[in-house]
């Protein structure tokens, strides 16, 4: 029986000690310079220290992270792929998409590394320096105001579609495929907004219009929640590490120790400082009850404001 044993655990961490001749990949739904993607490099030199063997990380983005999903849902279940994801793609596309090609459950929590409270920012050339500017631009454009996104049904997407109509103020929605297009955007004056975690401000000077959080963020002290400014909404983004559902319990479990030591690194905390996102580290059992908690408030959310993508 020993032996027996013996042989299964050799079998099951076999992959891992494969890496010797495959690099691990891990995936990243969205383009370079996102927050999953500093967030997975920073992760990828913690694990190589950890493994002593590469990791590498890949950019597969598009159809609002859902590609990126896909591909590391229909990997081998082995422990050489994993993903990096925001709340989105796991979430709430399952629920938003008509077929997003994979349901939440068609992937395994490994632990969760962020979580962030959206912030209303804007270009400093934009002119707009309250939520009250914003509502007053919006309205004299008749609807026509664009906002931008990181794509359709992602969390940015519909944390504006829960404010413009709790303002009621019809804007545009314009998703963008990363960072860099949206910064392009502001920068030739043909985006003005943009609702997503605060990973930009600091490296493009943007002005922050209020936050989606119960109380005010510590790194923005001066600027107001909703609900102070009478619309009481909060929405976050997390990131998490997650592996193929089918993958064998002991490299989940080896991935969630490597993640709770990567989580006490230093480099990890201040290369998220760096792009103000928090560093919040979840393990397996509480992260996988915030992802079903969560799918559940999107599936909610979209199915009673008719917010299904038309496809």
């Amino acid at each position: 029986m020993r032996r027996a044993i013996a042989a299964l655990f050799a079998l099951l961490l076999a992959p891992l000690a494969a890496r010797a001749q495959a690099p691990t990949v891990i995936v990243v739904n969205f383009g370079p310079g996102a927050a999953n993607d500093i967030a997975a490099r920073l992760v990828a030199q913690e694990f190589q220290a950890e493994f002593g063997s590469p990791f590498v990380v890949k950019n597969t983005a598009g159809a609002a992270g859902t590609l990126g999903a896909q591909e590391v849902v229909r990997a081998r279940p082995d422990g050489l792929t994993l993903l990096l994801s925001p709340i989105g793609p796991i979430a709430v596309q399952p629920s938003y998409m008509r077929n997003a090609g994979y349901r939440t459950s068609d992937l395994a929590p490994v632990c969760m590394l962020t979580d962030a409270a959206l912030v209303i920012q804007t270009p400093k050339t934009s002119g707009l320096r309250t939520i009250d500017d914003l509502i007053a631009r919006a309205k004299s454009q008749g609807g026509n105001m664009p906002y931008g996104s990181s794509g359709p049904g992602t969390i940015t997407h519909l944390a504006m579609v829960a404010w413009t109509r709790a303002a009621g103020v019809p804007m545009t929605h314009v998703p963008f495929r990363g960072p860099s297009e949206v910064i392009l955007a502001f920068q030739q004056g043909t985006l003005a907004v943009l609702a997503d975690q605060p990973a930009m401000v600091r490296a493009h000077d943007l002005q922050v219009l209020a936050a989606f959080s119960p109380e005010r963020l510590p790194e923005f002290p001066d600027v107001p929640t909703l609900g102070e400014t009478g619309h009481d909404l909060a929405f976050s983004i997390w990131q998490g590490l997650f592996a193929p559902a089918a993958t064998p319990e002991p490299i989940l479990a080896r991935y969630e120790a490597a993640c709770a030591r990567a989580a006490r690194s230093e480099a990890l905390r201040q290369g998220l400082e760096r792009i103000q996102v928090p560093l919040v580290h979840r393990g397996r059992a509480d992260f996988a009850a915030i992802v079903v908690r969560d799918a559940e408030r999107m599936r909610t959310m979209i199915e009673e404001g008719g917010l299904r993508a038309a496809e």
